[in-house]
């Protein structure tokens, strides 16, 4: 019987896992389908500019723009699940164990500075920044950078998508400012549970919400880690407030993005190779923690 409940228990913390995955992915594309859907059927043009060349050039560069962010979101997001962090297949022996190597019990080896055991992932992670949830996998050394590009276009597509679902804000309240439309903005499902609203008006006003709320939640994510990579740190390091990496902000993106610091964030495909082997850091400050 304990072993039944431990399969279930199991599958049921698999299922689990994968959830924030799916949810992300679902978001992602609905969002851009309806915006697909403003530009297309409702785009905001005056009624005489509706059927000019003029409008269907509007459209088309809108369209290229979304759909240019969507591949760069997913393919990022594929390269970085992709794209192991761990110590599985690294030979950590080279010169011997030196200042910062420190043994892990579980995986039974020594492991580098700025290297940290994941319980999620179960292993050892190259410069461990954290276990990513909403990816379900842990961010570090070799995949930061696709984290990071993922980051950049998800906050450009929200921001794109806010504005152009601003319009929604406007027509929910354009006859002032009621309860009805209040409560439509706020809490959507409610609404249509008990039939206030359309399925039509609800889409649109859960996934105006979506953009909004999505917009100020990644805007956090992605600034936070701007910020760390300016200034050389993973997140571990900067809970115990260390910078013994720092080389500056121009060293610490060509550290960190790779020799094409400068031209990766574009497209994922464009290579930019780590000067560095996840293993060895060239210090240039103390590696004791201030606080």
């Amino acid at each position: 019987m304990t072993s039944v409940a431990a399969k279930v228990f199991c599958r049921v913390e698999r299922v689990c896992r994968h959830l924030p995955v799916v949810l992300n992915t679902f978001l992602v594309f609905s969002i851009t389908a309806e915006v697909s859907y403003l530009v297309v059927v409702e785009a905001p043009l005056e009624p005489d500019q509706k059927k000019t060349e003029w409008s269907a050039w509007w459209k088309l560069v809108h369209l290229l723009a979304q759909y240019f962010m969507l591949g760069n979101i997913c393919w990022n997001a594929l390269l970085f699940f992709r794209t192991s962090p761990s110590i599985r297949g690294v030979f950590l022996g080279g010169e011997g164990v030196g200042q910062g190597w420190r043994y892990c019990y579980t995986c039974e080896t020594h492991t580098p500075p700025r290297c940290s055991h994941c319980y999620d992932c179960k292993v050892c992670v190259l410069r461990r920044d954290h276990h990513c949830v909403f990816f379900g996998q842990c961010v570090g050394f070799r995949n930061y950078r696709f984290f990071l590009s993922c980051l950049l276009f998800m906050w450009s597509g929200l921001l794109y998508a806010t504005m152009m679902n601003a319009e929604v804000f406007i027509v929910i309240l354009k006859e002032g400012v009621s309860l009805h439309s209040i409560l439509l903005l706020l809490i959507p499902w409610i609404m249509l549970v008990s039939g206030q609203v359309s399925a039509r008006a609800f889409a649109f006003a859960f996934i105006a919400d979506t953009c909004v709320v999505g917009f100020l939640l990644v805007s956090s994510f992605f600034f936070f880690h701007l910020f760390l990579l300016f200034r050389g740190q993973t997140t571990r390091e900067w809970y115990s407030s260390r910078r013994p990496y720092n080389l500056g902000v121009l060293g610490n993106m060509r550290s960190t993005l790779g020799i094409r610091w400068y031209l990766c964030w574009i497209c994922p495909l464009i290579p930019s190779p780590l000067p560095g082997d996840g293993i060895n850091f060239p210090v240039t400050g103390s590696l004791e923690p201030s606080r």
